[in-house]
């Protein structure tokens, strides 16, 4: 049985593309034992409120009583031209201005490139459509909700892949699919949420290509995690479910763990760690990832001082 860690700093409830509501996010960590969670939806600043039997709560109040401390966070994607560059950050202003253009230009940004493609895939011989995306199994979506990994999904129902993680390879791995959507520069974002006092955590690292073309040149996954570390990056995601993404690599997540560690611990970085749940149990998904089964230790998430002062240490006692 795989260890269940305290603390999970990465994970998306149905405001982005994961399948719990925030309420059985917290519910679900707290049955799993969890003292420190994270919500991280792509590209959607957290919820405060949440339903419960009491009526409408503060979320955090909520995840309190459920002995649970919850880090209100998001995950943007960045990097026009580089795959799988996510920065999970906490600590921010949410009501900033900054977020609702992000907000706006994310989604425009999505629309556009996901429903070419669409049209893409179709030419190709498959028969999905757009309105099968937004129907989503049968849980309709809006169009400014809509996430690619709704695509993918489409494409394992209909058959045409075994599942959501072989139909993003597939995209990846063919160029007739290769329809870049416009997004923020990774190190423009550092900057941005440091001037409000949050922190930025590069997200599952090793999903990135180990080379990738940046400014104009081709250079390495590692010389790229430099950049943003000179400018100013607060931590990677060392613990990370990489056997249950689209990592296609050869590594396992505990030899990327050691590896991650090795170079970069002790350079004043956060090594954080985190599932990337999504609560894809609900949809049938094989062997899904879980909250907890990646992540960091309490005693770890004490140790560092950026994300301890994010929490009420003094009054909180799990």
């Amino acid at each position: 049985m795989r260890k269940v860690y305290e603390c999970d700093l990465h994970g998306h409830t149905n405001r982005s593309d994961g399948n719990d509501t925030p309420r059985e996010y917290i519910d679900h960590a707290a049955s799993r034992g969890l003292k420190v969670v994270a919500i991280t939806d792509h590209d959607v600043i957290p919820p405060d409120k949440v339903e419960t039997e009491m009526g409408c709560e503060d979320i955090l109040k909520y995840a309190r009583r459920k002995n649970i401390h919850l880090m209100k966070g998001i995950e943007i994607s960045t990097e026009t031209k580089i795959d799988d560059v996510h920065l999970v950050c906490f600590g921010c202003d949410w009501s900033l201005d900054y977020f609702k253009e992000l907000d706006e230009f994310t989604i425009q940004s999505k629309k556009g490139s996901y429903k070419k493609l669409v049209l893409a895939l179709q030419e190709l011989g498959m028969a999905v459509s757009w309105d099968e995306v937004l129907d989503n199994n049968a849980n309709p979506v809006p169009e400014d909700k809509v996430q690619k990994k709704m695509i993918f999904e489409l494409m394992a129902r209909k058959g045409y892949v075994e599942s959501w993680k072989d139909a993003k390879l597939f995209v990846k791995n063919s160029p007739k699919l290769h329809i870049k959507r416009e997004k923020p520069k990774a190190v423009e974002v550092i900057g941005q949420i440091h001037k409000m006092g949050g922190i930025v955590i590069l997200a599952h690292p090793y999903l990135i290509k180990e080379s990738v073309e940046y400014g104009g040149n081709v250079i390495s996954r590692e010389e790229f995690i430099e950049v943003l570390i000179e400018h100013g990056l607060d931590g990677i995601e060392a613990s990370y479910s990489y056997d249950k993404t689209s990592y296609d690599g050869k590594m396992t997540p505990e030899e990327i763990e050691q590896e991650v560690l090795k170079k970069y611990e002790g350079r004043d970085l956060i090594m954080s760690g985190g599932s990337d749940y999504h609560g894809d149990k609900k949809k049938g998904i094989k062997n899904p990832r879980d909250i907890g089964e990646r992540g960091i230790s309490y005693a770890q998430f004490c140790s560092y001082d950026k994300l301890k002062v994010l929490i009420d240490i003094y009054t909180f006692v799990i």
